[in-house]
């Protein structure tokens, strides 16, 4: 356990946490939504400070991220608990917390930087569950890793409060925000969060100068309406052009099993609208082989990153340019 940063100390032994949007008010002895801040006779520890429950060498564009680094490895990093609910959530067993009993290992920063520096990573990746509610330890290992010439990746629901993000932001080099949907209602009945914040933490990290990437997970019935998806693109498209949109196939998961998966066609309607939008970057993932995961030049249209799931098959990007047309191709190459 470490004491927890982002809080205040109100009356009764009650506490604050400031770390995410929702901002929960914690009385002595119970924790946040998160499941993994206690509030403990008046002070708010983290309970997964060195706690990990999953690491990982994998390749960058498993985060998703495709314009940031392609073809290299990012050594992944996670502790459990999650402040959503997300009905379909991927990774539900380290997420979603069935006891007060948390799980894992015990590492240090230290430990974990060395990890990533012995197998050659070019970034350290904070994934599998939401970074935000394990942020003291992954901002000691951020330190660590800028120190070692090593690059900090987020994938992450964007509910982080702007305090934390800000916080952090020195160290942050890229993230990876899943916009889930453009409506409230389904953001509160289907992952126990509201859409707002998640859109003023998108326009944060272009404020801040965070390579950002975002992901839409496309659910049958849930938010797969051609209306819905222009919104979500042109949101994307109006924030920044140059941010990627993946957009990805769902697969019945977790306490969603009634839902298909997400027919090709529908992936390939999404794509055709953020391009209409004016996004210069969409891709389909979960659907390897089927030629829309590649990264074309926006001005030309040549094709210059070839992928195969998340191999790198060709990559003719010269000096974070086309090589066809010089366009300066957004991202960090």
């Amino acid at each position: 356990m470490k004491e927890a940063s982002f809080y205040e100390k109100l009356t009764d032994n009650r506490v604050r946490c400031h770390l995410c949007n929702h901002f929960c008010t914690i009385a002595e002895n119970k924790r946040g939504i998160c499941g993994v801040r206690e509030n403990k006779k008046g002070v708010l520890w983290s309970l997964v400070y060195g706690r990990i429950v999953a690491t990982g060498v994998d390749p960058i564009e498993k985060k998703p991220l495709f314009n940031f680094l392609p073809g290299t490895e990012s050594f992944s990093v996670a502790t459990a608990g999650c402040n959503f609910r997300c009905r379909w959530c991927q990774n539900w067993e380290i997420s979603q917390l069935a006891t007060r009993d948390i799980p894992g290992h015990d590492a240090t920063p230290e430990e974990l930087v060395g990890l990533a520096i012995q197998h050659d990573c070019m970034t350290m990746a904070y994934t599998y569950t939401e970074p935000t509610i394990f942020m003291e330890f992954a901002l000691d290992m951020m330190k660590l890793a800028e120190r070692a010439g090593i690059k900090n990746v987020f994938v992450t629901n964007g509910y982080t409060s702007e305090e934390a993000l800000r916080e952090v932001a020195p160290y942050l080099d890229s993230g990876n925000i899943d916009l889930k949907s453009f409506r409230d209602e389904t953001y509160r009945k289907l992952c126990g969060a509201k859409l707002e914040p998640v859109l003023e933490t998108i326009r944060l990290y272009k404020e801040l100068g965070i390579w950002l990437e975002v992901t839409t997970l496309v659910v049958p019935t849930v938010n797969d309406s051609e209306d819905e998806l222009r919104e979500i693109a042109r949101f994307i498209a109006e924030v920044g052009v140059e941010i990627p949109w993946h957009i990805s196939q769902f697969y019945p998961q977790y306490k969603f099993l009634d839902a298909p998966p997400t027919p090709i066609a529908t992936l390939h309607r999404a794509r055709e609208i953020g391009i209409e939008e004016g996004l210069r970057y969409v891709y389909e993932g979960n659907v390897p082989g089927k030629g829309n995961e590649n990264t074309y030049c926006y001005q030309c249209r040549e094709l210059l990153i070839k992928r195969s799931g998340f191999n790198i098959i060709e990559n003719r990007i010269d000096g974070g340019k086309c090589f066809n047309c010089g366009a300066e191709i957004d991202g960090v190459f």
